[in-house]
């Protein structure tokens, strides 16, 4: 049944003057502590953190520090962005001939799935080469919250019931089942083991997290698939960025093991193809999808770790390599083209502008949800599973191999144009973060929509397709008939979705021109917020 009528969920939108400072995050709380720490002379590489870290606490069914975190950071008197790989390795604990002993693909949940968490390494790296404010001063919204205690939302007491079975008996999960049962939306939570492993973490940095007890609850909790060895190597590396000129900007984004050049890549594709600038016109959305598909198919192929990846960081976005896709494209039919493999995913995204010209475009993932749904023991805990982006297939660039990075489905943005900042943005959505993407793209920088309105417009999402017959797309339903009807006279097959598609974001943007700095948050989930420092 279409449903048209159903209201967007909270969507606040901030503008500031040109000087101004903005965070719009998946939650108004990490909103709030970004905010916090900008207003205690933090700039926004301590706000993102600040609100990483808040958002792990009031929102673990997205990110949290048994994950993973890639950041892009821009300085105003530096034209390239730094990024960061702050991504961890698979355990020495297991090999995958042993895997495959009793596994034809990667298993979901495994303990192997459990590679090292590297949140806190890329915390330490952000904090120690761009902040202003301690650490400890950037985690003590996310304490304080943690300790005396937040609102649960309903998207927080929707996963719990969801994932209570799996969720039993973990120790770290009792606050969220304090009687046994899940918790109710407007319930207030307190976290208290994840408040002191935040202290640890605050008074001792990296050794707190990655040495001593915490440790060794990690290392109990993969089986030993993680090693003490394992955890302490470093988990942080500043990567060279990769980039491309699309649509008038130079779009930047983090290098495999990320998957996040499909998103450049599908723009500049949609770009050759010289679509309508008008959001409502079918041809519009046709170039989107194709682009998007164009290239989706072969993402499993080439991603990896960098150590052992088939291509070239910097080749996978060289022009005369994607004019091979634009010429495989029908601008008036849709065609066959390879299905991508499925990857879900529990992610956040956020973004920070602050008055001095610094962007941090920032993404951190448990993965699937609450990630593997163990806890290391009472920390508060819950450790990613973001192993399962491996395979079992001898001599892959991607097999399971002990110190081997995953393939990351995470894809932050960052946008300038003669080396100012120009644009913020990201999603969660697994391996559905490019074409989400790519849709933001078309409607901001080829049709000019404004921020707010951009958030707002209908969205698409192509399902599974197969080599040959069409594919699917569902349509939010506030898209116009006359936009499915000429998807389907291109050869679409269309379905109806929801009129705002919870997973269908939430998206993080921010956008700054030579008058304003606007940020805009995303309708489909009722905590995102987007809020201007005063």
């Amino acid at each position: 049944m279409r449903d048209t009528d159903r209201s967007a969920g909270a969507h606040l939108l901030a503008a500031t003057g040109e000087a101004g400072a903005v965070a719009v995050t998946p939650h108004h709380l990490a909103t709030d502590a970004a905010l916090e720490i900008l207003g205690a002379g933090g700039n926004a590489v301590d706000a993102a953190i600040a609100a990483n870290a808040v958002q792990g606490v009031v929102a673990p069914q997205t990110c949290g520090i048994g994950g993973d975190l890639f950041a892009l950071i821009h300085s105003p008197d530096t034209p390239t962005p730094s990024a960061l790989n702050a991504s961890g390795r698979a355990g020495s604990g297991i090999t995958a001939d042993e895997l495959r002993n009793d596994h034809v693909t990667m298993p979901e949940r495994h303990a192997a799935t459990i590679t090292a968490p590297g949140c806190v390494d890329g915390w330490v790296a952000l904090s120690s080469a761009y902040g202003r404010l301690t650490l400890q001063q950037s985690l003590a919204p996310a304490i304080r919250a943690a300790s005396e205690g937040f609102v649960a939302s309903s998207e927080l007491a929707a996963s719990t019931a969801r994932l209570h079975a799996m969720l039993e008996g973990q120790p770290s999960a009792h606050p969220l089942y304090p009687s046994g049962v899940p918790i109710s939306s407007g319930e207030s939570v307190r976290r208290p083991g994840l408040a002191e492993t935040l202290r640890a973490i605050a008074a001792g940095g990296r050794d707190a997290f990655y040495q001593g007890d915490m440790a060794r609850e990690i290392v109990s909790a993969t089986e030993g698939v993680l090693t003490t060895e394992d955890l302490v190597r470093p988990h942080a590396d500043w990567v060279e960025p990769l980039r491309i000129e699309v649509l008038g900007a130079t779009a930047w984004t983090t290098p495999p093991n990320t998957q996040g050049y499909l998103a450049l890549a599908a723009s500049w594709i949609f770009e050759q193809l010289d679509p309508p600038a008008d959001p409502t016109n079918p041809a519009f959305h046709h170039a989107a999808i194709e682009a998007y598909r164009s290239i989706a198919w072969e993402r499993d192929d080439i991603l990896s770790d960098p150590d052992t990846a088939p291509l070239p960081p910097g080749d996978l976005l060289l022009p005369e390599r994607l004019a091979s896709f634009v010429e495989q494209i029908d601008r008036s039919h849709t065609r066959p083209f390879p299905p991508p493999s499925p990857a879900p995913g529990g992610t956040a995204y956020l973004c920070v502008r602050d008055a001095e010209g610094m962007g941090v475009s920032l993404i951190q993932s448990n993965f699937w949800g609450i990630g593997s749904g163990r806890s290391a023991g009472a920390t508060g805990v819950f450790l990613h599973n973001r192993g399962a982006g491996f395979n079992l297939v001898p001599g892959h660039p991607n097999e399971y191999t002990p110190g081997r990075r995953p393939l990351h489905t995470l894809s932050p943005t960052l946008w300038t144009r003669d080396g100012r900042l120009t644009m913020l943005l990201g999603t969660r959505g697994g391996q559905f973060q490019p074409q989400l993407l790519v849709q933001m793209i078309a409607a901001s920088l080829h049709a000019n929509m404004p921020p707010d309105a951009a958030q707002v417009a209908p969205r698409w999402q192509v399902t599974g397709w197969q080599r040959s017959g069409s594919p699917t797309v569902r349509l939010e339903s506030r898209h116009a008939d006359a936009t499915a009807s000429g998807l389907v006279d291109r050869g679409h097959v269309v379905e109806w979705a929801e009129a705002y598609e919870a997973g269908w974001g939430p998206m993080s943007l921010i956008i700054e021109s030579d008058r304003d700095v606007i940020g805009a948050a995303d309708p489909r989930i009722t905590t995102a917020s987007a809020a201007a420092a005063q």
